[in-house]
């Protein structure tokens, strides 16, 4: 026969508040520190776990929602995201979504201003393949080099500031042939 104290400690064990002491990639497992006592390895709550999946792993330290059915830890599973004071909210405003990465990238978008902005820490790189192509639609506007490989078809007029160099000759430094010096111009292309 179950006692007092016994159902007790079950019923207490069923919700329990608790952070994360400890985790392992594979397979996907977290000790969970609540009150005294640190848990078993037990599977966190993902966002997807089906066909479409999404991987982002709790972290020491974040606090955590233990539900244990039963109220038995061993059989508990984890569920993450509780602000806390140790790591406090990454925003702080009505129509931001926010994803912030530990080396301080961060990716949202605000639906108010209906603004995107993705921001990668010092370093970061980009690479994005899509074999069918991108479509853009809006003014661009670019900042740093740029390097192509293939072919570049333009509808429209190009303005350049300083020079266009094709094949090692400036289109406004190279020398035309069979014009004499003076004022006189050369025709139209042809």
């Amino acid at each position: 026969m179950t006692n007092l104290s016994t159902l007790t400690r079950l019923i207490e064990n069923l919700i329990r508040l608790g952070t994360i002491a400890a985790v392992q990639m594979k397979p996907p497992r977290v000790q969970v520190k609540t009150g005294s006592l640190t848990t078993a390895w037990l599977p966190w709550i993902a966002t997807r776990a089906g066909a479409d999946r999404e991987w982002n792993p709790p972290t020491k330290g974040e606090q955590v929602i233990l539900l244990s059915p039963s109220g038995q830890l061993a059989n508990g599973i984890v569920l993450t995201g509780l602000f806390s004071d140790h790591i406090p909210a990454n925003g702080d405003r009505e129509g931001l979504h926010r994803c912030t990465y530990r080396d301080g990238t961060f990716i949202e978008y605000d639906s108010l201003t209906h603004h995107l902005t993705v921001t990668l820490a010092e370093g970061g790189t980009t690479n994005l393949t899509s074999t069918s192509g991108i479509h853009i639609v809006g003014p661009i506007t670019h900042e740093g080099d740029y390097t192509q490989t293939g072919n570049q078809n333009i509808t429209g007029k190009v303005t350049v500031s300083e020079d266009v160099v094709a094949a090692n000759i400036s289109l406004v430094n190279h020398p035309h042939g069979g014009v004499m010096p003076g004022g006189a111009k050369t025709g139209q292309p042809e």
